[in-house]
């Protein structure tokens, strides 16, 4: 005789309290990439059949991996050489480049300082004030040469230089800061409208950074192109540490993946995000990309190839902050061209080169062939992933130890 056993309350899975840091005072538990891993599928794909191709408004991307709009990454040469291989990159309109005649000089100054002078002698090359002029030519150089020109701004500077990169002829428009969100107050007067200046604008406008269910609703419902994903994980940000603000990658991209589906479901008009921050290696692509993101904004990956106005070195936007400094420059060498880094082949044993052939292999044992396909393949909370049964790798770092 069988005898009945009633299930225990593990079994029936009743739904679990939240988590808490202290009586009375909630807290959400939330995954970064290196705390999660892609399930292979019982039926695999060959990765030459895997589509990598992705859209934002009428223009349509090959490889889904966007440079940073920071002026270690992106000149206008780097930026072309990005376009040929089927990437995009984004030029910072209040960078070096729209402030300086040679900002090569510049460049080469700001990489050979000490790191105890580096961040005073940025903030003094960050004064210099952005010139209509030179927005202008960079745009059309980029134009000229037949590339995708995209251009960033942050929210405070987008009224004014919005209509200069458009005549210019910048082919999309970037608003971006370290927050973006469509209802931003402030007692010293009104704010600025992602709403109207994206209502104004004659070219897609992608948005960021949210990393919030409610934030990304709001941006999308305001008319964004496209939304950037992450507050603090990039290589050269230190917005975490100075502010404590942000939202481990995995659990961001997510969540702002959930808020572009509602959207979808209701308008019919399918928004891409790309996961901006914390993207080093292919499994790093792959995993953002599962979570929901439509491709990724690379920084310090890029910052290594030769091409790179860096020079080896790389360091975030708001590192020359005038008042509140919150990156840093780093040393990333130089390890390869764009062309290894993105297409292979690859000469390193680390994931960090041939990122595209490592997102096709990915895509293809989990048994995709696009982009959003991947967005719904199995997902593991596996904090060892990284680690199990790489003890000698790291020990000798190498491979996944360095």
């Amino acid at each position: 005789m069988i005898e009945s056993i009633a299930p225990t309350k593990d079994v029936l899975r009743t739904p679990a309290e939240p988590d808490a840091i202290g009586r009375n005072r909630p807290a959400r538990r939330a995954y970064g990439l290196d705390e999660i891993a892609l399930a292979p599928a019982s039926a695999t794909v060959d990765p030459s059949d895997v589509d990598l191709a992705w859209s934002v408004g009428r223009y349509r991307v090959a490889l889904p991996f966007i440079a940073s709009a920071m002026d270690s990454v992106v000149d206008v040469h780097s930026a072309t050489a990005l376009s040929r291989l089927g990437a995009v990159a984004v030029l910072n309109l209040e960078g070096l480049q729209t402030r300086y005649d040679d900002p090569a000089a510049v460049l080469v100054e700001l990489t050979a300082a000490s790191g105890e002078d580096v961040v005073p002698l940025m903030q003094r090359c960050y004064q210099r004030p952005v010139r209509d002029e030179l927005i202008a030519a960079r745009i059309r150089a980029l134009v000229d040469a037949g590339a995708l020109a995209a251009v960033s701004m942050t929210p405070g500077s987008a009224a004014r230089l919005v209509p200069a990169a458009e005549q210019a002829g910048a082919h999309i428009l970037v608003i971006q800061s370290t927050v973006v969100t469509d209802a931003h107050s402030s007692s010293r007067g009104r704010s600025v409208s992602i709403r109207e200046v994206i209502a104004q604008a004659n070219v897609p406008v992608m948005v960021g950074n949210c990393v919030g269910f409610d934030a990304a609703a709001a941006l999308l419902d305001a008319g964004a192109a496209g939304l950037f994903v992450g507050v603090g994980p990039g290589a050269a940000c230190t917005s975490r540490r100075v502010l404590g603000v942000g939202v481990p990658q995995a659990t961001a991209i997510a969540d702002v993946a959930a808020a572009r589906d509602a959207f979808h479901t209701r308008s019919g008009r399918y928004i891409p995000i790309v996961a901006d921050g914390g993207i080093a290696t292919g499994g790093d692509v792959a995993k953002a990309i599962a979570c929901g993101a439509d491709a990724v904004m690379l920084g310090s990956a890029l910052a290594r190839a030769s091409e790179a106005p860096g020079r080896g070195y790389h360091w975030g936007m708001a590192t020359p902050h005038a008042a509140l400094p919150r990156g840093t420059r780093i040393k990333v060498g130089t390890t390869g061209t764009l062309e290894q880094i993105l297409l292979g082949p690859a000469q390193t044993d680390d994931g960090t080169q041939n990122l595209a052939e490592a997102l096709r292999t990915a895509m293809g044992m989990c048994g995709v062939r696009t982009i959003q396909e991947m967005h719904a393949v199995e997902i593991l909370i596996a904090p060892a992933l990284a680690t199990e049964g790489k003890a000698l790798q790291f020990s000798q770092r190498v491979g996944q130890g360095r």
